[in-house]
């Protein structure tokens, strides 16, 4: 994978492999009339054979049809003897210093936003969103994998200070910037928005859309998080992606 350019004042982690070499399939499901259900007699559609009989060593994604640039697959199948990779649960670094310990600024990624200071329209959840993938990623690399490797997702999300709820517009743009943000037509980058800025090259390209579930809960485990997030990630076969 290659960093797209990001916007001014924001750093890129150097991506090691190239940008669509996958070892995954994918399968736009959805079509009308037809239903997957476990019966004796079921005979699965041809547009679902990899998924009900995924080969050894690779996974396949499940996309909604129709759509051009999906944000999250429908879910995965994953074959035999494909090895999985598991993070915990991670959340944003304390990068802000200048911030006060256990306070919700602290955790916003200086060097992506230069002294803490978040551009117009930028949510503190989005801040702290692109700060825990900063740290998704970095935890992926020491294991040999990349963004383009994760198949499903799980997020948490608690509510900024004041506010009634999760701000989940706020962690889908984030997410953008690391995921489900190339079309699938021609593969080529979709531009994703920082805040209320015009849409711009995203932090990473990737066309990997993972299966994944966001929830809103009480409280996280750190002071100040808004954010935490755990991946599954399957390791490249021999063959490449």
């Amino acid at each position: 994978m290659i960093p797209a350019k990001a916007p001014a004042g924001t750093h890129t982690q150097p991506r090691k492999k190239p940008m669509f070499r996958r070892r995954f399939s994918l399968v736009a499901a959805g079509i009308a009339g037809i239903s997957l259900t476990a019966t004796a007699a079921f005979a699965a559609p041809a547009v679902f054979k990899d998924l009900t009989d995924p080969k050894p060593g690779t996974t396949v994604s499940n996309l909604p049809a129709g759509q051009d640039n999906p944000m999250i697959a429908n879910g995965v199948a994953i074959g035999a003897n494909t090895p999985i990779y598991k993070t915990s649960g991670l959340g944003p670094s304390a990068l802000n210093t200048a911030a006060p310990a256990g306070s919700e600024q602290r955790y916003v990624d200086t060097s992506v936003f230069p002294g803490g200071k978040l551009p117009p329209g930028v949510t503190i959840t989005e801040a702290q969103g692109i700060n825990a993938l900063r740290r998704i990623g970095e935890n992926l690399a020491q294991a040999g994998l990349d963004y383009d490797d994760v198949i499903t997702m799980r997020v948490f999300l608690q509510n900024p200070a004041g506010a009634e709820k999760a701000d989940f517009d706020g962690w889908n743009r984030a997410y953008r910037q690391y995921f489900a943000n190339t079309s699938l037509a021609d593969r080529s980058a979709i531009k994703v928005p920082l805040g209320s800025a015009a849409p711009a090259e995203p932090f990473v390209l990737n066309p990997a859309r993972p299966s994944r579930f966001a929830l809103e809960i009480e409280n996280l485990p750190v002071n100040g998080w808004l954010v935490e997030v755990e991946v599954d990630a399957a390791y490249p076969t021999p063959g490449g992606k």
